[in-house]
């Protein structure tokens, strides 16, 4: 009996090719074609706005300015970060300006009236947001109420509610110390340093780890060089904004200094991770773009289309009660005024010309800090011109207009080439 071998030839398996640094410039500018502009239309118009203000106000680029910029634009960023859930399921949400200002007054009337302890009144407030946005969710998720409709509803509701809780049109001083320093109060230098550190090295960890573990896979990545560019970028950029800001602000350093990263800023840094973290890395994020990419399709894939409707909400009314803390902080009292006036079209507005489409399915947190950016330098640089309040509005529309422009214009040019 004879045994035959038989040879089995096997072509051995092509790995997975890895873009070169040439290949993901020319497909990064593929997608610049296609529609997907991302966050560069709020990156140019914030290099622009800065170069424009600087011109015709030196002391634009000064020191103390660059923290005013933080302090200014602090609420309106943090209530816009909430916004980007809601405008990513292709909601809206009117009421977060007052919806900040009812808990910044549940908070005042805690703290002030009924003489409760800082913490206790911190965490009611943050509970009426929660409330609220349960409230605005369930409205317009079972109850088939237009998102429009409701929070514009409440828009008006919240103004009263105010009204009732401060006692008329009175001003109810904040005077709890580690409420007041939020905005008031800055971090020692080396602190500032040290902050600055973590959120580096945390980055590069994150990014490098990454990197590894999909080329250990064989899975396509980023070329090492743009990693490392981008983490050079944001050395860069945090080293730069920690030495600015732990530069002497103070006329008189003898009397009194004024140095140091004002305490808001870490906090902003905080959310901005946590919830960035929260839509890039779990599950919960990827059913929120699901949602407010095809709503049906969601459901047919088994997401909980109606509890992410409510929970977006939910995330909004609470960080607009973030951002109504952070308001009586910086002012150290609340009126009727809290939350009113321009906050939720600069909230609004922020989300929008950072990158956050009004169509939803599209947006990420780091949109609302580059929009709320964008606002807080328009609104500081005509404050520095002595520019009217007409004129601040007017210029403030035109961005938000040129920016939704931009937003409608790149989904037309994707739906075209195919890519959406």
């Amino acid at each position: 009996m004879t045994t035959r071998t038989r040879t089995v030839h096997t072509e051995p398996v092509a790995a997975v090719g890895q873009p070169t640094l040439s290949g993901h410039v020319q497909g990064y500018l593929a997608r610049l074609r296609g529609g997907d502009m991302g966050a560069l239309p709020a990156i140019l118009g914030l290099v622009v706005l800065c170069v424009f203000f600087s011109v015709l106000r030196p002391n634009f680029l000064t020191a103390g300015n660059f923290a005013n910029l933080f302090t200014q634009g602090a609420a309106v960023v943090l209530i816009a970060m909430g916004l980007v859930f809601v405008l990513l399921v292709g909601e809206i949400d009117l009421s977060a300006g007052f919806a900040s200002g009812v808990c910044a007054a549940v908070l005042a009337n805690l703290l002030t009236i009924q003489g409760y302890p800082w913490y206790v009144a911190t965490l009611a407030a943050l509970g009426t947001g929660v409330l609220i946005g349960l409230a605005l969710g369930f409205l317009v998720t079972k109850v088939g109420i237009p998102s429009f409709v409701v929070t514009l509803a409440g828009f008006l509701a919240f103004q009263g509610v105010m009204l009732m809780l401060i006692k008329g049109g009175t001003s109810v001083p904040v005077q709890a110390e580690p409420i007041v320093a939020i905005e008031n109060n800055n971090l020692p230098p080396l602190v500032g340093w040290l902050l600055a550190a973590v959120v580096v090295t945390g980055y590069a960890a994150s990014q490098l780890l990454r990197y590894r573990n999909r080329s250990v896979r064989g899975l396509v990545t980023d070329p090492l060089s743009v990693v490392l560019v981008r983490i050079g970028t944001l050395a860069v950029g945090v080293g730069g904004t920690v030495h600015v800001l732990n530069l002497e602000r103070s006329l008189n350093s003898l009397i009194s200094s004024n140095r140091g990263m004002p305490v808001v800023v870490p906090l902003i840094a905080l959310l901005l991770v946590a919830l960035t973290f929260v839509l890039s890395r779990t599950a919960y994020g990827r059913h929120v773009y699901a949602v407010g990419g095809n709503r049906e399709a969601a459901r047919r894939a088994g997401i909980s289309v109606d509890r992410i409707r409510i929970s977006v909400f939910v995330v909004c009314s609470s960080m607009a009660a973030v951002g109504g803390v952070v308001a009586a902080s910086r002012f150290s009292s609340v009126d009727a005024n809290t939350g009113g006036s321009d906050v939720l079209l600069y909230a609004v507005g922020a989300a929008v010309i950072g990158g956050t489409s009004l169509f939803g399915g599209k947006g990420r947190v780091v949109d609302a800090v580059l929009g709320g950016a964008v606002v807080a330098v328009i609104d500081n640089g005509m404050g520095l011109m002595n520019a009217s309040s007409g004129v601040k509005y007017l210029f403030t529309g035109l961005v938000l207009l040129l920016a939704a422009g931009v937003d409608a214009l790149s989904r037309r040019r994707a739906v075209a080439t195919g890519n959406r």
